[in-house]
């Protein structure tokens, strides 16, 4: 079984994540903050690591199953132009409108642009996510773990 371009940038993810992982740990704690400097960092390698195995995973799946059985995947550029918009939207606005407001918007318009909702309980369904998406950050960054989050120069929120 050969494995294909996407599996070795797998493997090669996979392998930089986990020698960081590693490294994340090493780092000195300070005995004053309860979250150490490798606490972030550790979690977002650890999902890099996890998402890298999964892309292995499928990479060698796919080159399992018969060349004729799955058709070739759609490439659609503009809907990555307009993803990339909406990000650089978010960053841009956030100063103005703040880490709430923003976030908001950003899920909403982001998941509106990738999948966009034909029924009244699909507008319902995308506004819930996006405010429930913001309000959970908000709870583990700024109540949890105490971590301050931008407030915008426009709405003071």
């Amino acid at each position: 079984m050969s494995i294909g371009r996407d599996g070795i940038t797998g493997l090669i993810l996979l392998a930089v994540s986990l020698f960081l992982l590693v490294k994340s740990f090493q780092l000195p704690s300070l005995p004053i903050v309860p979250v150490g400097p490798g606490f972030y960092p550790a979690i977002v390698l650890s999902l890099m690591a996890a998402a890298s195995a999964l892309l292995v995973l499928q990479d060698l799946l796919k080159r399992r199953t018969p060349a004729g059985a799955s058709d070739a995947p759609r490439r659609n550029y503009r809907l990555v132009v307009i993803a990339f918009a909406i990000v650089g939207a978010y960053v841009a606005l956030l100063p103005f409108l703040g880490f709430r407001i923003a976030t908001v918007l950003f899920v909403g318009a982001l998941q509106a642009a990738l999948d966009r909702p034909r029924t009244v309980r699909q507008w319902v369904v995308l506004a819930t996510i996006a405010l429930g998406t913001a309000v959970m950050s908000y709870f583990i960054f700024e109540r949890y773990l105490l971590v301050l989050l931008p407030r915008g120069a426009w709405t003071g929120f």
